[in-house]
């Protein structure tokens, strides 16, 4: 008898295992989406930052949304651009601070000279009348920028990929946290720097970007690679396009990728208008 209360306990317990897993339910996985990027930070509103150890000023141009040698100008610092932690910089438009010989602000970028009013240019003949040339923008510190051509650049030409995976995230003008591309791949593919160009800022400092490089083409020209698994070249390095400059990974986002951006002035530029068609 108390074997068969035996057997009988060992059935029922096996027929509850059976009913469990005939209920249970298999949840399905999507696919990692990439984090969302967070927008360009705005200036704050005393118009103000204080450096911090490991900031570049092309890291806070780029994070900011601003022209570097904008934000060079107006605290009166010369090439090549040396700040120091605890140093306030403006980050708004105003008077431009006249450049110095020593402490943390050395003088105004070489890219960027002392504003010359439209109405007196060197070579103007001094018989000319001033009145025949009126400014058009009387008080203005700065003079305004050349038109800018909006598919071609002072390298064109010299663009190259800098990763060979697929598009899954593309530029979209106006929104912010869209202002490059998204290129899939596997942790460790070789990122490429995509023009010829000197390392500007090489770090982890820019929240929502991971292990970054900004690579300065020209006086008009960044570009930008995030996500890196691992950063192969430090701030003040020459690179060639074409070289590998990191390895793509997934620092400070959810999936293997290379996220790419190309700035001009400081401002987002779609990379398909300089990169080759593939």
């Amino acid at each position: 008898m108390k074997a068969w209360f035996t057997r009988a306990g060992v059935a029922v317990l096996l027929l509850a295992l059976v009913a469990a897993c005939g209920h249970s339910r298999v949840v399905k996985r999507e696919g990692a989406r990439p984090a969302p990027r967070p927008a360009s930070v705005e200036v704050p509103r005393d118009g103000s930052y204080v450096v911090r150890r490991g900031d570049t000023l092309y890291g806070i141009a780029f994070r900011h949304g601003l022209d570097y040698r904008e934000v060079a100008g107006w605290n009166g610092i010369r090439a090549p651009y040396t700040i120091y932690p605890g140093q306030r910089l403006k980050l708004r438009g105003g008077q431009r601070v006249a450049a110095t010989s020593g402490g943390s602000v050395t003088g105004m970028p070489p890219a960027r000279p002392a504003p010359t009013p439209s109405g007196t240019p060197a070579t103007t003949p001094p018989a000319r009348p001033a009145a025949t040339t009126p400014a058009t923008t009387p008080g203005r510190a700065t003079t305004p920028p050349p038109p800018t051509p909006p598919a071609t650049s002072g390298i064109a030409g010299a663009w190259r990929w800098p990763a060979n995976g697929q598009i899954i995230g593309r530029f979209v003008a106006g929104d912010p946290k869209r202002q490059g591309l998204d290129i899939a791949g596997s942790a460790g593919d070789p990122v490429l720097a995509a023009a010829d160009g000197v390392v500007v800022y090489s770090g982890a400092g820019l929240v929502g970007y991971g292990e970054l490089i900004i690579v300065k083409h020209s006086d008009e020209w960044l570009s930008a690679y995030a996500h890196n698994r691992r950063r192969l070249v430090g701030e003040g390095a020459s690179v060639k396009g074409g070289q590998q400059i990191a390895e793509l990974g997934r620092t400070g986002t959810s999936r293997d990728m290379l996220h790419f951006e190309v700035r001009r002035n400081g401002k987002p530029v779609d990379p398909l208008q300089v990169l080759p068609a593939r």
